[in-house]
C-alpha cells in the first residue's frame, strides 16, 4: 500500500464517519425469525453497513434454533430486556427490522413497552395475520399433522407452549382460535383484552410500519399475511382494507394510514430464506426508512 494510497483511505474512512455523524442514522435492532439466529444476517448488516455507514446494528443470539419454539409472550419479554437499554440510549430513537416470526415479537414488544421510542418499523415476510399452511416448517415440527387438524393440538393448553401455535390461525375453527390463542388473538384484540386501549396508544408511537412479503414466500400463508389479509372460512384472501382489524382500528393500522405511515412493499420472486439477503428487497423495501 502506498502512502498516497494509504491516505486517500483514511480520508474515505475518515468521511464515512463524519457522513454518519452529520447525518445521525439511528441504531437498528434486527430480531431473527423461527429457527435463525444472529449468523443468518449478515448480507442484511453489510447492506446497512454499506448504505449507511457508522449505523449500529444489533441482532441478539436469544432464542435460536429450537430455542424460538418457546412461547413468545416468554421471548417478547426476552427481546425487550435485550433492546430496552439500546432504546434509552438513543435519543432520536431506533428502527426495528424484523424477520418472520420475529415480526410478531416485535409487535408484543412495541404494544406492552409504553415509553419505546420506535421509528421505523419493518417487518419483513412475517404472519402479522396470522398463519395457516401446509408448509416445510409444518411437515417438520408436526409431521403428524396436517394443516386442517392442527387446531386439534394448537388450540390447547399444551399447543400453546410452542410459539407457532401462539399464531395458528385455523380459519375454520375461529371460536377455537380465539378463545384459545394466548398471543396473536390478544394482540389483535380478537379476544377481549382490558389492555387493548393502552397497547394501541404503545404501537401508535412507531412512526412508519412497513410491511414487506411477496406471492413466493413459499412460507408464510396466506403470503398475504404478511401485510394483514388473512383468509376467509372459504380461504378467501381479504385484504388488509377489507379486514375487521383494520376496519375496526383495533390496534392501529387504520390510524397509520390515516397517518400517512402505512406502507406495504410487495415483491414477486423472493422465497422466505431470502428476504434478509435480497439487496433489491433492501434497495426497494427497507433502506430508505432507516434514517
Amino acid at each position: 500500500c502506498t502512502t498516497s494510497g494509504a491516505t486517500r483511505l483514511l480520508w474515505s474512512l475518515f468521511g464515512a464517519c463524519l457522513v454518519a455523524a452529520v447525518i445521525g442514522y439511528k441504531p437498528v435492532v434486527i430480531v431473527h425469525g423461527l429457527f435463525d439466529s444472529s449468523g443468518a444476517f449478515v448480507e442484511l448488516l453489510r447492506f446497512i453497513n454499506q448504505s449507511h455507514p457508522g449505523t449500529n446494528v444489533s441482532v441478539f443470539d436469544l432464542f435460536d434454533r429450537s430455542s424460538s419454539l418457546q412461547p413468545l409472550w416468554k421471548q417478547v419479554e426476552g427481546f425487550k430486556a435485550a433492546i430496552y437499554p439500546i432504546m434509552q440510549n438513543a435519543a432520536n430513537g431506533v428502527h426495528f427490522i424484523c424477520y418472520s416470526q420475529g415480526g410478531l415479537i416485535c409487535r408484543g414488544i412495541l404494544s406492552t413497552l409504553p415509553d419505546h421510542n420506535v421509528h421505523s418499523f419493518i417487518s419483513l415476510s412475517s404472519p402479522q395475520a396470522g398463519q395457516y399452511g401446509d408448509t416445510n416448517y409444518l411437515k417438520y415440527l408436526f409431521p403428524q399433522f396436517m394443516k386442517f387438524n392442527l387446531f386439534h393440538f394448537c388450540y390447547t393448553s399444551v399447543g400453546q407452549r410452542i410459539s407457532i401455535c401462539n399464531f395458528w390461525k385455523d380459519p375454520h375453527h375461529m371460536d377455537m382460535y380465539v378463545n384459545s390463542s394466548d398471543y396473536l388473538a390478544l394482540l389483535n384484540s380478537e379476544r377481549t383484552n382490558p389492555n387493548s386501549t393502552v397497547w394501541k396508544k404503545n404501537f401508535l408511537r412507531i412512526k412508519k410500519l412497513v410491511l414487506i412479503g411477496g406471492p413466493d414466500d413459499g412460507v408464510i400463508t396466506p403470503w398475504q399475511s404478511s401485510q394483514f389479509g388473512f383468509y376467509d372460512d372459504n380461504e378467501t384472501v381479504v385484504e388488509i382494507k377489507d379486514q375487521d382489524l383494520y376496519l375496526r382500528d383495533v390496534f392501529g393500522l387504520k390510524t397509520l394510514n390515516a397517518r400517512g405511515d402505512l406502507f406495504l412493499c410487495s415483491m414477486a420472486g423472493v422465497e422466505h430464506i431470502n428476504w434478509h439477503s435480497n439487496y433489491t428487497v433492501f434497495n426497494t423495501c427497507i433502506e430508505k426508512w432507516l434514517v
